[in-house]
């Protein structure tokens, strides 16, 4: 009996415990108060543009913004009915998904687009996240969206990035305050949507055969500067409804 007692004690014990875990969770989840704008947020803005303009900051952390291209592809490919299968960081910072479908028609060509916007409409809504309140919410998809996608890693890189990435937010999610949240979410977004910009002026002014515009030239015949003048009127419009966010607190 004393045994039976002791094991049951155990179990209360460890089911207490895992009440308290998921009541945790449940907190972290739920939505907090919209942040006070103050000098943080000018912070967090220069935090960005010095990531993005400052080539030692750029060089390691445009891998942030290659991870969000290539699950922009693989997202859409989903959406479209194609199967992904995998994809891959490259120590160089470029990469590459796989989605296996039709070689042509609109599921290629949505996927094959989608990469060079997916880091601008994240970007710009993470800006409007953090900015309302739902800096920590979002920060849990992003870490369930990292989680799932360690299955599809093809390379140790990918998998040393994307592990790093989701140990960082998790981290922040779980022991971060409030406004260190929404702070570094707002840089976050900002960093993106700036990226976003900085990746399409390479490809526009450097790009190769195997670039996104060329490959959607060769799938449509449509011209690749057509393309190209696309993927600026998205950026355009995503820079657009983050400023709305964000310029009312500056001028």
């Amino acid at each position: 009996m004393r045994i039976q007692g002791a094991a049951e004690h155990g179990w209360d014990h460890e089911r207490m415990d895992l009440e308290q875990i998921g009541r945790e969770i449940v907190a972290r989840l739920a939505p907090d108060a919209a942040p006070e704008v103050g000098t943080w947020l000018l912070l967090a803005l220069a935090v960005a543009l010095a990531a993005v303009v400052l080539p030692p900051l750029w060089r390691p952390t445009r891998l942030a913004v290659t991870i969000v291209h290539e699950l922009g592809h693989a997202g859409v490919g989903i959406l479209m009915g194609r199967r992904f299968t995998g994809f891959v960081v490259s120590p160089d910072m470029s990469g590459h998904a796989v989605t296996v479908g039709p070689r042509r028609g609109i599921g290629r060509v949505a996927s094959t687009w989608a990469g060079y916007p997916a880091p601008a409409i994240v970007g710009a809504l993470l800006v409007q996240i953090s900015l309302h309140g739902w800096a920590r919410s979002a920060l849990f998809v992003a870490l369930v969206v990292l989680v799932l996608s360690l299955v599809f890693t093809r390379s140790l890189h990918t998998l040393a990035a994307v592990l790093g990435t989701a140990a960082a937010v998790g981290a922040l999610w779980w022991w971060g305050s409030a406004a260190l949240i929404a702070l570094l979410t707002l840089a976050a977004g900002v960093f993106l949507l700036l990226g976003a910009w900085r990746h399409l002026a390479a490809v526009i002014t450097g790009g190769g055969r195997s670039d996104d515009p060329a490959q959607l030239a060769q799938l449509t015949r449509v011209p690749r500067w057509l393309w190209n003048l696309g993927y600026v009127l998205v950026l355009a419009a995503a820079s657009w409804w983050a400023w709305t966010a964000v310029g009312p607190h500056l001028l």
